[in-house]
């Protein structure tokens, strides 16, 4: 997220020169490098202006105290104005009404069914009765992968797929959903064209009809600068709420994230990165300026955790760590869980320093296929008692896995590391273990 932006900072900070106070001279260059980084994450150039200028006027003449280098007292003030530059805290979605209705809006693309079902997953594990209404009459196949989302997190699909009026299946399904005792309905509306007038006047006209207790813009981070632009153009039609920011994982620069708030003077509500229903995240300024530094996001991390982490498999765990009874089919648990959290390249970035340490691996969930592999071919009473496997048996297993001794090796290795680390493990020591792990 963001790798390019965050390297480029961490390079500008880099440069400041001299102790005690920072001046004029030894901060000069490292505002140039700051205002360079945002430009080539393709924010805007008055917007990286003003921020680089109110950066310098707050760190000049700063005293540094004996503990903090200048670097990390401008880093602490570079972090201040990006989270403020982004909204400053945190924003919520409204809901309110009976039902209350959330309507989804945003160009071809930008990832709007999925972020349908990420919210009504989101919704529903916060106890309420949720509804998703399929309005994208246009796409093919856009009503069924509805329906799959629905069916995948239990939240049940209204649609008409014969009817081409979306205004009438949205009039539906609102009846559909006061008749049914749903709380909340989110209507996933058709990609459209800023340029399209008719589908504009479709939008419009929902919006007009539903009186929506919240209006979404999804947006393709991906989009750079572009996506400023549309979410200008949708919001002087619309006048929505708040921005979702999607493809957050993707090679994305980051201008738009850093800058839509600005421009549109509309707060970014949620984050979604990947296509895991659990992907999504509500969206924290003063977090997201941290992860850019470098500095990660533990508080992120551990909450995810909290809610992937199934408390009574974690007490059974306890117990078995205690008594030394931890093996390889407790550690595939462990591993689902961690898989439960989202996007593993995401997770690992929220872990302060291990973003960079790892850029260049590829963090996928195909990266525990192995691992499963290996732990597959091994015999009931080698998962249960690791002791066992020696040199022979590892032969065996590596052949039977299709991996080699080395790999059989470097799981072995892993496996002993986290079951010596356990024993301390708790929620909010996830960070640590888990940067170990996967050295």
């Amino acid at each position: 997220m963001f790798e390019g932006l965050s390297s480029n900072l961490e390079k500008a900070i880099k440069t400041l020169k001299g102790q005690g106070r920072i001046t004029d001279i030894n901060v000069a260059q490292t505002i140039k490098e700051i205002r360079k980084a945002l430009l080539d994450a393709d924010v805007n150039y008055k917007i990286a202006k003003t921020i680089t200028d109110s950066i310098k006027d707050k760190a000049l003449g700063k005293q540094v105290l004996l503990s903090v280098s200048p670097g990390q007292l401008l880093t602490k003030i570079v972090s201040d104005e990006l989270a403020e530059l982004m909204g400053g805290s945190k924003q919520e979605i409204t809901i309110k009404g009976d039902p209350a209705v959330i309507l989804i809006s945003g160009l071809q693309g930008s990832g709007k069914t999925t972020f349908s079902g990420k919210l009504a997953n989101y919704l529903k594990k916060q106890g309420r009765h949720v509804l998703l209404v399929a309005c994208d009459i246009y796409r093919p196949a856009a009503i069924k992968q509805l329906q799959v989302l629905g069916e995948q997190i239990g939240v049940e699909v209204f649609a008409e797929p014969d009817n081409k009026d979306a205004v009438s299946i949205a009039k539906n399904g609102l009846q559909f959903a006061k008749a049914n005792h749903k709380k909340v309905v989110i209507i996933d509306t058709a990609g459209r064209l800023a340029v399209d007038e008719q589908m504009m006047g479709e939008i419009e006209m929902l919006k007009q009809v539903l009186s929506p207790s919240e209006t979404l813009f999804v947006v393709d981070a991906m989009t750079g600068q572009d996506a400023v632009n549309t979410a200008k153009t949708f919001n002087e039609r619309l006048n929505f709420d708040g921005v979702v920011l999607t493809k957050l994982d993707g090679d994305t620069r980051g201008g738009a994230a850093l800058t839509i708030r600005a421009e549109v003077n509309k707060p970014i509500k949620f984050v979604s990165t990947g296509e895991k229903m659990e992907a999504l995240d509500l969206f924290y300024p003063d977090r997201m300026a941290q992860r850019i530094l470098g500095m990660g996001d533990v508080v992120s991390l551990v909450e995810r955790a909290q809610e992937a982490f199934n408390e009574e498999e974690s007490r059974k765990l306890n117990k078995k760590i205690q008594k030394n009874q931890f093996g390889y089919d407790d550690f595939l648990i462990q591993i689902e869980q961690i898989k439960k959290m989202g996007n593993i390249k995401d997770v690992i970035g929220m872990i302060p320093g291990m973003g960079k340490m790892m850029k260049d691996m590829p963090l996928d969930d195909d990266m525990f296929k192995p691992i499963v592999s290996i732990i597959s071919s091994m015999t009931k009473q080698e998962r249960t008692n690791p002791d066992l496997i020696n040199g022979s048996r590892k032969k065996r297993i590596a052949d039977g896995s299709g991996t080699t001794i080395q790999e059989v090796n470097q799981l072995v290795k892993q496996f002993e590391t986290m079951k010596t680390m356990m024993k301390d493990v708790n929620k909010s020591k996830l960070a640590g273990t888990m940067s170990k792990m996967f050295k």
